[in-house]
Order: C-alpha cells, then structure tokens, then sequence
C-alpha cells in the first residue's frame, strides 16, 4: 500500500473523511490478501515519506499496520502535495514484482505521472482515488469561510451565486476527465471511491470490473 495522509486527506464529513475511509480500504484489503496467505506492507507519506512498513503475512501484521494508521497524527497543515517522493520510494523499495494499491486522492503537483507509468510497468498497480462530493458540488449555504486544508490559505466564497458553483464544478469535471486520462495512459486501473459509498459494494463493483477486462 503507497498511502497518501497528506492534509487534504483529513476532508470531509466528521465520521468519513477520507483519511477514514483509507484506513477502512486497508484494513479490508489488508485482511482479505493475509487470509490467502499474501504478505502486506506499506510506505506512509505527510508532506514526505514518513515511515516504510515492510511487507510480512499474518494477522498481526494487519494489526500493526492498522495501529500504525490510527496513530498516525494528522498534520495541521503542508506544503501542497507531491506526490512524487511516495511513487518514487515505491520503485526503489519494493524490489519484487507485487501488487500495489495507490490510495489517495491525487490532490497533488504534476509530476507523478512518471513514476506512476514506471510502477505499473513493473508491478500490477491500482489507483484508489478518494473524493468527497463536497469537492465536486458545493451545497448553496451563503458565504461561507473556506480554508485549503494543505497550506491554512483561507478565503470567504458566496456559493448563493449559481455562475460560481458552475464553475467550481467545471473545475472538479476537468480534474476528473485529466486524472481518468492520466492512468489510462499509465496502464494502471483505478477505482473512484466517494466518502458516502458503501465500501465493499465499491470493491466488488471494482473486481467484477476488472475481470470483465481480462476475458
């Protein structure tokens, strides 16, 4: 797992921000991989690469790297985003073939379209992109103060005027179609995962996917 706990990950509501939901993902996948005898590790990245789990089996070490998550703190604020120096710990870290999953939500500086292509071309390597429809459609609440969660930056916005919530959702679509095209070129499969979506009907909708591409 190459997990991004960047601020912007800490997004959404109370009970399902994104960070939790990662957290939810690896342990569900963590446990389903141990259960047929799969070792699972994983690289933790802040504003840098904080901590490298080696990969082991076994119930415990789904517990430790769930402990570990838990206890990660989150960071009050950041540099924007790079998502490079985690894709790049991955090349140089994992050495065997393996099967990685990119948890995320891809809020980040160009540049990690390279080593996202260069991973894929030596490992099977899936995207999971977290999203909070709050980030897509603003909700008509008057003027409000928002605050980038990366770097404190604050800003009073009116989402009462119709042409600005147009266009903030013309934003988000053409992030949306530029990241659909960036791991497309990669070769690497993603799975969309809002913070309001049922988990594993989400995994299962992914898998089936995936197998109707292989046949």
């Amino acid at each position: 797992f190459l997990l991004d706990l960047s601020p912007s990950m800490d997004f959404g509501a109370l009970e399902n921000h994104k960070r939790a939901v990662l957290i939810d993902f690896v342990t569900t996948i963590a446990r389903l991989l141990t259960r047929h005898g799969n070792r699972v590790g994983a690289i933790f990245y802040g504003n840098r690469v904080e901590r490298t789990i080696p990969a082991r089996g076994g119930r415990l070490q789904v517990l430790r790297l769930v402990n570990d998550l838990l206890k990660q703190p989150p960071l009050p604020k950041a540099p924007f985003t790079n998502l490079t120096p985690l894709l790049d710990a991955g090349l140089h870290t994992i050495k065997q073939r393996s099967l990685l999953f990119i948890v995320s939500d891809f809020i980040s500086e160009p540049g990690w379209e390279k080593p996202l292509k260069l991973l894929s071309q030596r490992h099977e390597t899936l995207a999971i992109r977290l999203w909070d429809p709050r980030e897509v459609d603003l909700p008509d609440i008057g003027l409000v103060l928002v605050e980038d969660a990366e770097t404190g930056e604050q800003l009073y916005v009116d989402t009462s005027d119709k042409k600005f919530r147009q266009r903030f959702r013309e934003a988000a679509q053409q992030r949306e179609a530029a990241l659909t095209e960036t791991f497309k070129r990669s070769g690497v499969d993603a799975l969309t995962l809002s913070t309001e979506e049922d988990l594993v009907r989400a995994i299962v909708r992914f898998a089936k996917l995936r197998q109707q591409r292989r046949r």
